[in-house]
């Protein structure tokens, strides 16, 4: 797992460090690199060759270095570095580090931008077919979940029908050698195409299946996965992350997957006030970011009393929220 990164002259995170944990919800103003952080893992995972003025911090002197350092649990630690003269190194452990394990875990690592049109895109099928950080393929997924785990198929049918009610079954078509998705009607039997499928519907089938296939992503980074939900259905959204960060809580023989997401969402962030430790706050200085775990908040208890987290959050007291001249 990764417990902490470590950013320095990286775009907009200067000099700070995001601490996580199994779960790991971040929440700050727009452009304070909540983003940046979860997509940092990419030039480490893939060792990408981006030059050193499209990492570093806008202005940043001649003879400068960017870096990221992304410290794992048992003491194994992995490091990214850019200067003006190279365009991205990953140094090796240090000896005595104990990396091979985590570095699989990160290889593994998958960040979710979700978009509707991807994820109702018909597909062809594959052998070992993976849903895209967009949303892509998941027909693909689903009807591999289908035919290989149909009991966990079921199960991710099952609490479909709990979210939403109206609906009691998930379909597949097939057209010009193209696999699509639809949902049945309850009432009727009808057959609603994914085509025709609200966004909100098609977003929370999506986290859904994340949570219900068998060979997830050992990190699952997260971009707002609230977006375009109802509020109603907020906290069956926390329950499925929770299902791929607590496995045990759920009956699930399967290690846990690291979760990372981002919100702005007050009704969202409500969710966990019993929880302050899962929650880091993005507060944007004039030295630039600075992550902080709610649960270091001083007085955190006397500050929310029998408040609502989200409203506290909301008015600024907490921070974490755009700041107003």
């Amino acid at each position: 797992m990764i417990e902490s990164i470590e950013f320095k002259n990286f775009k907009a995170l200067r000099d700070t460090i995001l601490p996580l944990g199994r779960f790991t919800l971040i929440v700050g103003p727009n452009g304070s690199g909540k983003s940046t952080a979860l997509k940092a893992i990419n030039p480490v995972k893939y060792a990408q060759p981006f030059r050193f003025n499209e990492v570093a911090t806008a202005g940043l002197p001649f003879n400068n270095e960017a870096h990221i350092i992304i410290n794992f649990s048992e003491n194994s630690v992995l490091r990214c570095f850019w200067t003006q003269f190279s365009t991205g190194n990953i140094q090796a452990p240090r000896a005595g580090e104990n990396f091979s394990g985590e570095k699989l875990k990160l290889d593994n690592a998958a960040i979710y931008s979700l978009d509707e049109k991807a994820i109702i895109a018909p597909v062809s099928l594959h052998e070992n077919i993976r849903l895209g950080e967009n949303g892509s393929n998941l027909a693909g997924v689903l009807d591999q979940l289908r035919d290989n785990s149909p009991e966990r198929f079921e199960e991710l049918s099952e609490e479909l029908a709990r979210w939403l009610p109206e609906f009691d079954k998930v379909l597949f078509e097939t057209n010009g050698g193209l696999r699509s998705f639809a949902l049945r009607i309850k009432e009727g039997k009808h057959k609603i195409h994914a085509r025709d499928l609200s966004q909100g519907v098609v977003l929370a089938l999506t986290i859904l299946t994340l949570a219900y296939i068998p060979d997830s992503p050992s990190i699952i980074c997260l971009e707002e996965p609230d977006r375009g939900i109802h509020p109603r259905l907020l906290r069956d959204i926390q329950d499925a992350l929770y299902r791929l960060a607590y496995p045990e809580n759920y009956s699930e023989k399967r290690e846990p997957v690291q979760v990372i997401a981002t919100t702005h969402s007050p009704y969202f962030l409500d969710l966990f006030r019993d929880h302050p430790e899962e929650v880091v706050l993005a507060n944007k200085t004039d030295e630039g970011t600075k992550f902080e775990r709610l649960s270091d908040q001083p007085n955190l208890d006397e500050i929310l009393e029998d408040s609502h987290l989200g409203e506290v959050w909301y008015t600024g007291i907490l921070g974490g929220v755009p700041a107003h001249a």
